[in-house]
């Protein structure tokens, strides 16, 4: 492992490390107005809600490295108390990169990324009409991480008032993640897309209470075929099932230990747990 301290790399370094690594990140597209009443519009991946009662969304607009200045969306939202955070799916995420172009103060990133106003219902700044969903906020609070070039200032916004595309709706009402197709920011040139085989379902143990990897077998513990995931599927069941209770599924069996365990890691990679533990268990 290379090991080291921030004070030993440059702040350019630093950023480096931390978007490579803390990754995908969500982006919020956000529009300013400044007092003047000029739009301006500007992605940022340091992103993510922070409670829902009250639903709180925060960004940070980074102190710029090379000559410490700050970001027109940071001097807007100071000035006016207001934004929209816009979300950002694949088929604007060209449009969005494009926004970030750092055009001079007044010029407006909705005519120069082709993206379309529309007007917002409680606060001043437009919102992207292209966006599937869209959070009218209220500024809360802004905290200045530093005052060198790179520091960050903690954007805390309350939203009071979203906007959601009802093709991305369920049954209920409520929003269907693999219906959104979104864009997640990586380091450098790259981006996620949240979708298709890149979407992973994962049940969660809230319900009930997995017995843990270390109440499994000693050969399935101890098996240099089953990874850390597909062990953690099978420790994600209240108590171990009997041979009886597996009986109704036909599955053939394999010749060796080894054989049954690598039938089992591909069973469990199709989310077949019971099926891997009738293999695993004869």
């Amino acid at each position: 492992m290379k090991t080291f301290t921030p004070s030993e790399v440059t702040t350019a370094q630093m950023h480096g490390y931390l978007l490579n690594s803390i990754a995908p990140r969500p982006i919020a597209f956000v529009s300013t107005v400044d007092d003047e009443g000029n739009v301006n519009l500007s992605p940022y991946s340091c992103f993510n809600f922070f409670g829902a009662n009250p639903p709180i969304l925060v960004f940070s607009p980074t102190r710029r490295v090379r000559d410490n200045t700050t970001k027109h969306t940071l001097d807007n939202i100071l000035a006016t108390k207001e934004c929209v955070v816009n979300i950002v799916t694949y088929d604007i995420v060209e449009q969005m990169s494009l926004s970030s172009t750092e055009y001079g103060k007044g010029i407006n990133e909705f005519i120069k990324s082709g993206l379309t106003e529309v007007p917002s219902v409680d606060v001043t700044p437009p919102r992207v009409k292209e966006s599937l969903v869209q959070f009218e906020c209220k500024l809360q609070q802004v905290i200045a991480m530093g005052e060198e070039g790179g520091a960050g200032n903690l954007v805390l916004c309350e939203v009071i008032r979203i906007h959601v595309n009802e093709s991305i709706l369920d049954e209920k009402g409520m929003i269907e993640g693999s219906k959104l197709d979104l864009m997640g920011r990586m380091g450098g040139n790259y981006y996620v897309r949240a979708s298709g085989d890149a979407l992973l379902s994962i049940e969660k143990p809230i319900r009930k209470k997995g017995i843990g990897i270390d109440q499994l077998p000693l050969h399935i513990v101890e098996s240099e075929i089953l990874t850390g995931n597909q062990l953690a599927k099978l420790a994600n069941i209240e108590a171990i099932p009997s041979i009886e209770s597996l009986e109704h599924i036909e599955i053939p069996m394999m010749d060796s230990r080894e054989n049954n365990h690598i039938l089992a890691g591909k069973l469990l990679d199709k989310g077949m747990v019971e099926e891997a533990w009738k293999v695993l268990l004869n």
